[in-house]
């Protein structure tokens, strides 16, 4: 079985926001492996540790820093990693994005394609979805629950809807975007850590998986950040450590003359 699983890399949520003339300045940001993704990596490694066979192929499409995410998953126990890296690749949306993957998924062989629900930076959660679609096979989004059948041929999962969830069974090949609870993540071990240093992520570029470059980028995006700013400042607080009945009366008096709620 080959597993391919899409990993992205994603500001650190410690990260503090800074914005410079209406766009984010990254100049300080700390980068990790999209929350999400750790699912995907480590249900891929559980699969492959049950079957007792297969591969596992990370893919990233992120400038050089995204190496480091795919050394993380290396480390961590995935066989081999793709970076797709171009100028023309920067700046694309959740379609164009997924074109890529797509592209550089027709080259491969799998049996399970792997995403993150979303990207904890974005959180468009889309990418996942339209691969599937450019790939024309099935897909199961934010799923907490996979097994796969006795002929590895299918894949019965449980999803998250709202009020409860939902089991979907579909044949393989299939998209499979992971929700939190799907499993556990593991660490990387020293010795995984160490074998990472020596293996060598191959590039490939627009034209190695045939997409044109004026079909992805800035240029092609359908979806495109105009402005960024940061929440306006809260308003001071008013405290009251008096008589409480006198207390209650004043807070009734800022809600109704105030506030303008009763």
């Amino acid at each position: 079985m080959h597993i391919v699983i899409c990993v992205k890399q994603v500001p650190d949520t410690e990260t503090k926001i800074r914005v410079k003339d209406g766009q984010l300045d990254h100049s300080e940001t700390k980068y990790v492996v999209n929350p999400y993704d750790e699912y995907a990596i480590e249900e891929g490694l559980r699969i492959k540790e049950t079957l007792g066979e297969g591969k596992i192929t990370l893919v990233s499409t992120g400038p050089e820093r995204a190496k480091d995410a795919l050394k993380s998953g290396l480390a961590v126990g995935a066989d081999e990693a793709i970076h797709l890296l171009d100028k023309a690749f920067e700046g694309s949306d959740p379609y164009a994005t997924a074109l890529i993957l797509s592209k550089a998924l027709q080259k491969l062989d799998y049996d399970i394609v792997f995403c993150g629900k979303q990207g904890v930076d974005e959180d468009h959660a889309q990418v996942g979805i339209i691969l599937a679609e450019l790939l024309d096979i099935p897909h199961v989004s934010v799923v907490t629950e996979l097994e796969i059948s006795d002929d590895v041929r299918s894949v019965v999962t449980h999803r998250e809807v709202e009020g409860g969830h939902a089991v979907v069974e579909t044949s393989l090949p299939v998209v499979i975007t992971a929700q939190k609870g799907l499993n556990e993540p593991r660490y990387a071990s020293i010795k995984g850590i160490m074998a990472v240093k020596k293996k060598v992520i191959p590039e490939w570029n627009a034209a190695e998986i045939g997409v044109e470059e004026n079909a992805v980028g800035v240029e092609s995006a359908r979806i495109t950040f105009t402005e960024v700013t940061l929440p306006p400042d809260r308003a001071g607080c008013r405290v009251f450590d008096e008589d409480p009945a006198q207390d209650a009366a004043k807070v009734a008096h800022l809600l109704r003359d105030e506030a303008k709620i009763l």
